[in-house]
């Protein structure tokens, strides 16, 4: 599913497109929120926690309340700002929200949810986040300290897992967590307790997300050029960029509940044998992902 980054980017170009205008058609595509009628209403803001994007819409004109839409993009969904009128080049039945506002349409695709909540509902479903890697409230010392007290709490889960947990800091997808693991030399599947300068992995997030805020091409590398931008993701069988070493993948999680949601499933991982030999014997049984 997409990174934090790519949220935030998303969040950045409804806010420019629509931020402040009145919408003249709003369509929420799904059964429970479809007759939900925004037409009339100025909206607000558009922002991003983690990897959840809200929108967020004031009050019409006969004073009921405010609503902000929450949209996760899980693995397929994409945000699409387009001229009004302009062609769709994607098959009408996949969008999910479209918001127009004169001559600017926003459309959802292939959305993992769409709701319509009050604000107060909308900051109730992200309370469980950690800190925001991408967040306006970031704090160097504050906000590292509590992502590794909570990373720590589960001393014994690995630290790939820790990582994908939303729960303790919000941002990282299976791409930061590969390059976050091979730049610090932690093989994903060592317990969280044997793992060295935890805040530094943290900060290290920070600025990889900072860094790739406004980039369309994520970079890790430092390297722009196509097909030089990332360490070990993507490179399965592939020689490591630093050593030489083969890539090697394997899958990292799991559900620890049947009934927890599909996005809770194991994720793949990517290691440099050479760069990030294992240091310990696992102890944990594999845990979700907190999306």
């Amino acid at each position: 599913m997409p990174e934090g980054d790519t949220v935030h980017r998303a969040a950045t170009r409804v806010h420019a497109a629509l931020a402040g205008r009145t919408l003249d058609r709003a369509e929420l595509r799904v059964p429970r929120f479809a007759a939900v009628d925004l037409r009339g209403r100025t909206v607000k803001a558009a922002r991003s926690r983690g990897k959840h994007l809200f929108v967020d819409i004031g009050p019409d004109d006969q004073g009921r309340d405010p609503v902000t839409l929450h949209l996760h993009l899980k693995m397929e969904g994409r945000i699409l700002v387009l001229r009004a009128g302009e062609r769709w080049r994607f098959p009408a039945h996949t969008a999910r929200l479209v918001l127009r506002a004169d001559d600017v349409e926003v459309v959802g695709t292939e959305l993992g949810f769409l709701r319509a909540l009050s604000p107060a509902e909308a900051d109730e479903a992200v309370e469980h986040l950690g800190p925001d890697l991408l967040g306006a409230d970031w704090d160097p010392v504050a906000s590292v300290a509590e992502a590794v007290r909570r990373i720590e709490e589960r001393p014994t889960r690995t630290i790939g897992e820790a990582l994908l947990d939303q729960s303790n800091l919000a941002g990282i997808g299976t791409v930061y967590r590969a390059e976050l693991c091979f730049v610090r030399g932690v093989d994903p599947r060592d317990p969280v307790e044997t793992v060295r300068d935890l805040p530094a992995i943290v900060r290290l997030a920070r600025k990889m997300l900072v860094a790739n805020a406004d980039r369309v091409v994520r970079v890790t590398t430092g390297e722009t050029r196509r097909g030089r931008e990332l360490w070990v993701y993507g490179r399965d069988g592939k020689p490591c960029r630093r050593c030489g070493t083969e890539v090697e993948t394997f899958r990292l999680g799991g559900l620890a509940n049947p009934d927890e949601p599909s996005d809770s499933l194991d994720r793949i991982a990517y290691r440099c044998p050479s760069c990030q030999p294992r240091r310990a014997t696992l102890g944990a049984s594999p845990t979700e992902e907190n999306s």
